[in-house]
């Protein structure tokens, strides 16, 4: 599972290995960079069995990770950050014409 961005002082610094709960790796395929989103509790308790995004959103999913919505938690981060992403660089491109 991936590491996540955790800068000193900030609440992410507590957040370690045992506190990551769902991800979600997105590699994008126009331009060089992979999105991922690692989500967790917010009360940052520790987590046995960590589930990728895709398994926690899956229909019947009755992990406490997925009645938590983690997944859709991790999922959603990573869309919006990919969004962004898309909409940075077509700025920044040559439009035809």
């Amino acid at each position: 599972m991936p590491r996540t961005y955790a800068p000193e002082g900030t609440s992410a610094a507590s957040f370690g290995d045992k506190q990551r709960a769902s991800w979600t790796v997105n590699p994008l395929t126009e331009i060089p960079v992979v999105v991922l989103a690692v989500s967790g509790f917010a009360d940052g308790r520790a987590v046995a069995e960590p589930q990728p995004a895709s398994d926690a959103m899956a229909s019947g999913a009755e992990t406490d990770i997925a009645q938590a919505g983690l997944g859709h938690e991790a999922k959603g981060v990573a869309d919006r950050v990919e969004r962004g992403l898309r909409t940075a660089v077509a700025d920044l491109t040559e439009q035809p014409g």
